[in-house]
């Protein structure tokens, strides 16, 4: 109980400096791989707190990567601060209502992920200070999780040996660890080159390199049925071929998210997905490249370290709300139809074992749910943290940031990612992360067997899913500037 006070002590100390990065980052609100106001002001806060930090991490202009201590086991924190398209809406305002129409916003939390993560590593690093632990603190400011794969590139280049324990956690609705599976994915654009002609006066001069990117799109709709049940499959187009109807267009491109259960799995299926497009193009006397964009590693849940947090985040409790909070939850559950909540909080049920009704009847998760170690079941989403897994023990959690039943990705999400829901949350995390830290780097024999559990379930290492010569899509399109 008495690093419990201590923890606490110093999170209520450094909660001002939380919560001023979030707000920081949350009003940048920048995109994938373009979050240079929000990685300075992480770099500055880290930089402030004594921590040695160094920008660019991995050649990565908006990776960082801080360090403290240089004896004990070495324990990792990983932040985020990228935003979403579209997603801007005022700061705890139950009623939609963008800051800057169709401006990004942080739908998913990663405001409060990345300055959460942070007061976890200054706290650890004040305890280590102090002489009250041993251990060796690295803060990870990692870019472009939500499109991107930027800790899939930090891991490439290595960031993430060496670690004896990685924690992380993300903003939710409800207040667990995750001992389930994603999938892996990887994002693939396909670019057709065709010849224009006039479209009615001599269509047959010309070919299509948009009637090759439907066809590619009708091959891999029929390839579904031959796909094993927990893969996926989505498209968007990049380039259309142009808006003239009577050209024929020369040029199309869609962008593919491939997924499946394992990387080795997720790479057959891109083979497969190859082939598809390269029988378009014969199909309409197009050519085809393609150029992966990004790629992630399924994230594999680790027992030992998730037991250690699931005790940690129980002894804790739920995030300390407020009567007023609870008043501000009630607006946005107001906000979300009923059928809605409980659709937002199929995740919840997957890894808490709680009905998502029972859920959804709530207004705020004031509960921890036991941990569940699946690591045969799969939540049907994708996450780069995957990557930073495969390197090392990884354990993450989610705690209550928002109303019960608030769906990822919205702009309710973006209202309470700067409200003091939000703000209870991110507090209790970064103290879930730093006692479950303290208390793996004091224990050698516990570390030694989450290292064992990563190496029984990957007894080759890591095998990173992006080819040798993958770049990340650093620039904004032309004409884009800063926000």
């Amino acid at each position: 109980m008495q690093l419990i006070e201590e923890i606490r002590r110093i999170a209520a100390e450094k909660q001002s400096a939380m919560c001023r990065l979030a707000d920081e980052v949350w009003q940048a609100a920048e995109l994938n791989w373009r979050e240079t106001k929000s990685a300075d002001a992480t770099a500055r806060a880290l930089e402030a707190e004594g921590f040695a930090v160094t920008r660019a991490a991995a050649g990565l202009p908006t990776a960082l990567e801080a360090r403290y201590g240089s004896e004990g086991p070495v324990i990792g924190f990983l932040g985020e601060y990228d935003a979403l398209d579209g997603l801007s809406q005022q700061a705890a305002c139950p009623q939609q209502a963008p800051l800057a129409q169709g401006a990004p916003g942080h739908g998913c939390g990663h405001n409060l992920l990345g300055a959460g993560a942070f007061g976890a590593a200054v706290i650890l690093k004040e305890l280590v200070a102090a002489g009250l632990v041993r251990a060796q603190v690295r803060f990870f400011g990692c870019p472009a999780e939500e499109d991107g794969a930027g800790k899939a590139y930090m891991a490439r280049a290595g960031l993430f040996r060496g670690l004896d324990a990685v924690f992380t956690w993300h903003p939710d609705a409800v207040n667990a660890v995750i001992g389930t599976r994603t999938l892996a994915v990887m994002g693939v654009e396909y670019r057709f080159a065709g010849r224009t002609a006039h479209a009615a006066a001599a269509p047959f001069a010309g070919r299509s390199a948009l009637d090759a990117a439907e066809l590619m799109n009708v091959g891999c709709n029929y390839l579904r049925e031959h796909m094993i049940p927990d893969a996926r499959l989505h498209y968007a187009y990049r380039d259309a071929g142009g808006k003239a109807p009577n050209v024929v267009p020369d040029r199309a491109a869609l962008h593919y998210y491939i997924r499946a259960p394992h990387v080795d799995q997720m790479l057959e299926l891109f083979e497969r997905v190859n082939k598809v497009a390269q029988g378009a193009a014969l199909m309409t006397e197009t050519q085809v490249e393609w150029t992966v964009i990004d790629a992630c590693s399924d994230y594999r849940p680790n027992k030992v370290l998730g037991d250690l947090l699931a005790d940690c985040l129980a002894q804790l409790g739920a995030p300390d709300f407020t009567d007023a909070d609870r008043q501000l939850a009630e607006q946005f559950r107001a906000a979300t139809p009923a059928e809605q909540r409980i659709a937002n909080l199929h995740n919840a049920e997957v890894f808490t074992g709680r009905p998502a009704a029972e859920y959804a009847a709530g207004l705020l998760d004031e509960t921890v749910a036991p941990y569940l170690h699946q690591p045969g079941c799969v939540e049907m989403g994708s996450t780069d943290v995957g990557d930073a897994s495969c390197c090392a023990p990884t354990a993450q959690c989610y705690t209550a940031c928002m109303a019960l039943g608030t769906g990822g990705h919205t702009w309710q999400f973006t209202a309470q990612a700067n409200s003091s829901l939000g703000r209870a949350g991110m507090l209790r995390a970064a103290e879930a992360l730093a006692l479950a830290a303290a208390r793996a780097a004091a224990d050698p024999e516990l570390l030694r067997r989450a290292a064992d559990e990563l190496h029984a379930a990957l007894p080759g290492g890591y095998l990173c899913p992006l080819p040798a010569d993958a770049v990340p899509e650093f620039c904004a399109p032309a004409g884009e500037t800063e926000n």
